[in-house]
């Protein structure tokens, strides 16, 4: 059993899901990680990236010390040297020249002191963060429809609920445990229906009972013509609409103005799958309809989510057990940062820049004359103001837009052009940590205490437990110095987040009376002991409540946020969604892209987890079979992709589950990973006109296959540096590195001095090789002692051997010319097991594993678990366990 007496109780750091974690330390110094049953997020459930925390923990690669130009400073030298030149800056242009850009990374303590400087010190709103690039739709959104950003429902719907609509999100991948908490309602529930809307039939298919193949931002229609279709059915709540709601009347005419047939053509779908999708939402009163980056990350994101919204206040399926809109947010304090003002368009605590009465509530409860009256720069326009030379200083704080912000290669150049870069991070090298001026050693999870807010609106708290390393602070801490050095003592007197999180509550309970949606006021004079024992509880939490997480709605019983206290339904049209939707014949496909099930964001933290890159190790571009045939690209091919932005290489993936002129490509892979497959460079700088948010799904370009002369493979003891090769992709191993690679020169051109030179190889040694030059193939293996040091595979084609087991080599022992040869067959002896690749991240089972059990007779998921262990921990790799079963059956 556990010894709760060395366990802490945590949260997850990844998705907006939101996990309970216990954390167990060891005697030998390492932690165990498991879900927390009593969580309200999770009950003991974890994903495989939750899983795998442990693994990410280390302090290789760690940045540990402030640096001001390259060299190591004190912390007194950083902090005086940013608030000097904010002092200058300021003087000189003004407030406007000065910039942040922070993250859904941070805590909400983190996000207040940063809003607080930002707007309350400085007296400029140019502070945006990257939950811009995901959830500023659903903001505008909500804050249009409900007169604030509020979340009506909670999890338990998707419990309660007869239909559940995923539209806009790979719940199965990009959300987990959400995912198994459907699943297993299903099993409770079996007239519960799921229907998936996405252009790809991505693994969360695995339980729809139907999938609509959309097309780019077709939603709008989708939805205006189920709203058309309620206005004439008996579903349509003409008393909930009268009593709580405007602008129905308008909402419906503009719906009754799109015709079945330019239905049909928008969307791309056929008459009885429309059919069938309405039908269903008509005849389903317990609906939920879950939405996440495939309708926000759009050019028309706010309409989409209006559209949906309207739906739901037609039929009055809202805040009631099993139905209403929910948007499922992407990071871990995405929803905490959107409550403690981190927009630039708002203020804290749901407040508004452009609403008098709460700016004097905020002037006057932080004593600042310096508050500003107009929203600051979004992200987009942000980083652009940064090009133009109108902001002077930028600060940074934990991400890496250089990779994650749309048009990449712009914002690396104009972040190179700023006068002063700041940026706040964990990891010592980053994409954009590179190019700052100052860098401050940031604290990492498991380090730093505060809060975090999920999807549900449940605050839960993050806590410490490892010591900070070398000189890394909590963010909040950077940014109180700074406003102590700016002058402002009492301001950022804050000894501990328990002091910051008090202000906090008490700002939100200021002059709230239940028209302001956030009020956590019950916590505004709580003790610092009471915080440390801080339960998860839900949103609102007024002064005199007992905090708890009781599955609060909003809505039901109308009480919405605008000034008549009646909904807006928005009169959306489908104005802007062809320009998504049509290419040209230089840039024919449009591109797509998301995340992938075991990486996170830029993987500063899930690259340091070998089980979590066995799964899918390096970039990939998903192209549909029939075009893949008739631009002669195979499957493993490298493929260029490319537009007038730039240019990336990536893995060619052949499937069937994506549309013909339709790509796909994960966001995750960086500069320090690979050598050129950061994929929002190819992503234009096009942003929704409500919410500054970027549309990432629907770049147009174009795609080849690249010209290679050798494809390699090589397993690494040490991480190689500086590679200078026009492919490669680097990712850990149990006891070392794996590394695909690419030559221009063909393999027989190849050389061990050639090879060991451009991978960096460290070895005295002679290398073992082979060369079969009929074949167009080498192989070249070196040994320091019994103890592999590199294996180099080359071959004019993509190579076809398993990674798994060439990888595990590094940690055996070779100590004759018999067993070195084993290492540059690359396959395994008759009795050497070969998993093949892995599936099930979890449990490290793999292909050949899954494929020996289901010959013995283990003939469905369940079985599979039960023989080989996959599947039987968060469950996400299910879904391609029961397609590996079909294709196995198939052959």
């Amino acid at each position: 059993m556990t010894d709760m007496e060395n366990v802490t109780r945590t949260t997850c750091p990844y998705c907006g899901v939101g996990c309970g974690v216990l954390i167990e330390k060891l005697t030998d110094g390492s932690v165990r990680v498991k879900g927390d049953p009593d969580h309200p997020a999770n009950y003991g459930r974890l994903c495989s990236k939750g899983t795998a925390l442990a693994d990410t923990i280390g302090l290789e690669d760690r940045l540990l010390y402030p640096q001001i130009n390259g060299k190591r400073a004190s912390w007194d030298e950083a902090l005086d040297s940013i608030a000097s030149r904010f002092r200058q800056i300021i003087a000189e242009d003004g407030p406007d020249a000065i910039a942040f850009y922070v993250s859904g990374q941070i805590l909400t303590e983190d996000y207040y002191a940063a809003n607080k400087l930002m707007k309350g010190a400085i007296g400029s709103a140019n502070i945006d963060t990257n939950s811009r690039l995901c959830m500023a739709s659903s903001v505008a959104g909500h804050k249009r429809a409900f007169g604030a950003d509020t979340v009506p429902g909670c999890y338990e719907d998707l419990e309660l609920a007869d239909l559940i609509i995923l539209t806009g999100t790979n719940l199965a991948w990009c959300h987990p445990v959400l995912y198994q908490r459907i699943v297993q309602a299903r099993k409770g529930n079996p007239d519960l229906k799921v229907i998936l809307i996405d252009p790809r039939r991505t693994m969360t298919a695995d339980i729809a009972d139907l999938h609509l193949p959309i097309s780019p931002d077709g939603d709008i229609a989708l939805f205006l013509g189920l709203l058309a279709e309620i206005s004439k059915s008996g579903c349509y709540n003409g008393d909930y609409v009268e009593a709580y709601t405007c602008g129905m009347q308008d909402a419906v005419s503009e719906a009754n103005a799109l015709s079945w047939d330019e239905i049909q053509s928008q969307t791309g779908l056929s008459s009885q799958e429309l059919r069938r999708f309405y039908d269903l939402f008509i005849n389903s009163e317990k609906t939920v309809t879950v939405y996440s980056q495939g309708v926000n990350q759009s050019r028309v994101g706010s309409n989409k989510v209006n559209a949906i919204i309207n739906c739901h206040l037609a039929t009055g399926r809202i805040g009631r057990p099993g139905m209403g809109p929910f948007s499922v947010t992407g990071q871990p304090n995405a929803m905490g940062g959107r409550e403690v003002g981190g927009l630039a368009n708002m203020l804290a605590c749901h407040m508004d820049i452009e609403n008098e009465a709460h700016r004097q509530i905020v002037g006057d409860f932080w004593q600042s004359e310096a508050l500003p009256t107009k929203p600051g720069l979004k992200a987009i326009d942000l980083f652009q103001a940064v090009a133009d030379g109108k902001i002077k200083a930028l600060w940074i704080m934990s991400t890496n837009p250089v990779v994650s912000m749309p048009d990449a290669n712009a914002v690396r150049a104009a972040i190179q052009s700023c006068p002063l870069v700041i940026v706040s991070d964990v990891q010592a090298h980053t994409d954009t940590l590179d190019l700052a001026h100052i860098k401050l050693p940031a604290a990492a999870w498991g380090e730093k205490d505060g809060t975090v807010t999920n999807s549900e609106r449940c605050i839960s708290r993050q806590r410490a437990f490892l010591p900070a390393p070398g000189e890394a602070r909590a963010d909040w801490w950077h940014m109180a110095e700074v406003g102590r050095r700016m002058g402002l003592e009492a301001q950022f007197d804050w000894q501990n987040p328990a002091d910051i999180f008090r202000e906090y509550a008490a700002l939100s309970a200021e002059h709230n009376d239940g028209t302001r949606d956030f009020d956590i006021g019950a916590w505004q004079d709580r003790d610092d002991e009471a915080y440390a024992s801080m339960e998860p509880f839900q949103w609102p939490a007024r002064a005199g409540d007992v905090p708890s997480h009781t599955n609060q709605r909003f809505f039901a019983t109308g009480g919405f946020f605008t000034p008549g206290r009646k909904a807006r339904a928005i009169a959306v049209t489908t104005d802007g969604v062809s320009q998504a939707q049509s290419t040209s014949p230089d840039h024919a496909f449009i591109l797509n892209t998301g995340r992938v099930r075991d990486h996170w964001h830029t993987m500063t933290r899930t690259a340091r987890s070998a089980r979590l890159s066995a799964h899918l190790s390096e970039p990939y571009c998903e192209i549909h079979i029939d075009d893949a045939k008739r631009l002669e690209i195979g499957d493993n091919d490298l493929v260029w992709i490319e537009n007038g932005l730039g240019r990336v290489t990536v893995r060619a993936m052949i499937s069937d589950r994506i549309k013909s002129g339709h790509l796909f490509v994960p966001m995750h892979w960086t500069d320090q990973y690979s050598a050129n497959a950061r994929i929002d460079q190819l992503v234009p700088s096009v942003k929704d006109p409500v919410s500054g948010q970027p549309a990432s799904k629907s770049a147009h370009v174009r795609i080849s296959r690249a010209r290679i002369g050798s494809y390699g493979f090589a397993v690494l003891r040490d991480k190689p540096q500086a590679l200078s090769l026009p492919y490669w992709t680097l990712a850990r191993s149990k006891d070392g590195w794996r590394l695909e690679f690419a030559l221009e020169e063909a393999p027989a051109a190849a050389t061990p001095e050639s090879i060991k030179a451009a991978l960096a190889i460290d070895c005295a040694n002679e290398p073992l090789a082979f060369f079969d030059l009929g074949k167009h193939r080498c192989r070249m293996a070196w040994f320091d002692g019994d103890k592999l040091v590199a294996s180099v595979f080359l071959a004019s084609e993509p190579l076809t051997l398993s990674r798994e087991f060439v990888s595990s080599q590094l940690g055996g022992i070779w100590s004759g010319i018999a067993q070195r040869a084993q290492v540059i067959a690359g396959v395994p002896g008759k009795e050497t097991p070969d998993k093949g690749k892995i599936i099930c991240a979890c449990m490290n089972v793999g292909l050949h594993e899954i494929a020996a059990a289901k010959s013995k007779g283990c003939c469905s998921v369940d079985a599979i678990g039960k023989a080989t262990g996959a599947g039987t921990n968060c469950g996400s790799c299910k879904p391609e366990i029961a397609e590996i079963l079909h294709d196995v059956a198939a052959e």
